[in-house]
């Protein structure tokens, strides 16, 4: 496959589990990203749902952890999960080695900011040269993806579904971050990566976007509220109170007794899923 090296593969549910590396002209540095390719009986083309992954993770802790291959092996849907920043040793990083901020803390956001705006440019990344990769290597039904994440990624998912309704036909999140701008995440992320003027930020927060949104995507959000990062870091009420204002519908669940892990995530998975694939015409 053009453009992608093929690094590991694992048969799943009939279907393919697949990892590949390439070199990413929007990072400036090789990346890695995994594909779960369904079983096709007698079709030629599958909808497609990106997933985008929250702090410290790469492209293989959804792949590994959330269990979501066998829903998607029933519904034909190819599953695309990215890593969470740019890697390598010339890729700038957090002096102190901090979880949230620099490896692994990209926050799907374009850097404008020295040392970071060299290879911190995750939202052209997930949002134009990644499905460019995907669309030329994989047989993805035209106009059909969707987008979902969790934590910092359902940020992610939520501001580029938000920001490109066109792209995508549906997007969830499970305990996003929902207003990075109120947030120490957020915040301390957005000043290194975008510098100190807040106006700025406004682009890359779910809860400002949603405020002022024409276009409607279906929205599906989950929050355990025995979440640990609920009350300082997630806010998700802020986007509720936005979405309301601009009579913009989001299904919202509050799971009793869930955290934040990949236990909660795989929980609820198989929903997500399903109500992706309604709305991208999957029966």
């Amino acid at each position: 496959m053009k453009n992608l090296e093929k690094v590991a593969s694992s048969r799943c549910f009939a279907g393919e589990q697949l990892r590949f590396r390439h070199w990413s002209e929007a990072l400036s540095c090789t990346m890695h990203c995994s594909v779960f390719v369904p079983p096709m009986p007698g079709r030629q083309t599958a909808p497609v749902v990106y997933w985008l992954s929250g702090l410290t993770c790469t492209d293989e802790n959804f792949v590994q952890k959330a269990g979501a291959q066998r829903v998607a092996a029933e519904l034909g849907l190819i599953l695309v999960t990215p890593d969470t920043s740019p890697r390598g040793e010339d890729v700038a990083d957090d002096p102190d080695g901090a979880y949230d901020l620099g490896l692994g803390a990209g926050f799907y956001v374009n850097a404008t900011r020295s040392p970071w705006h060299r290879n911190y440019r995750m939202y052209d990344y997930v949002v134009d040269e990644l499905p460019a990769l995907v669309n030329g290597s994989f047989p993805v039904q035209d106009d059909a993806w969707s987008i979902s994440g969790h934590s910092m990624g359902g940020h992610g998912a939520l501001t580029v579904a938000l920001k490109n309704p066109r792209q995508f036909r549906s997007v969830s999140a499970f305990a996003p971050i929902c207003s990075p701008t109120r947030c120490p995440w957020g915040t301390r992320a957005f000043s290194n990566y975008l510098g100190e003027d807040q106006t700025t930020w406004a682009e890359y927060d779910a809860a400002l976007l949603i405020s002022g949104a024409t276009a409607r995507l279906p929205m599906l959000i989950d929050q355990g509220d025995a979440d640990q990062f609920l009350d300082q870091q997630l806010h998700p009420r802020l986007l509720l109170e936005a979405a309301q204002q601009n009579d913009y519908p989001v299904s919202f669940h509050s799971r009793s007794g869930y955290d934040h892990s990949y236990f909660y995530i795989a929980s609820f998975i198989d929903e997500h899923l399903r109500f992706h694939a309604e709305y991208l015409g999957v029966r």
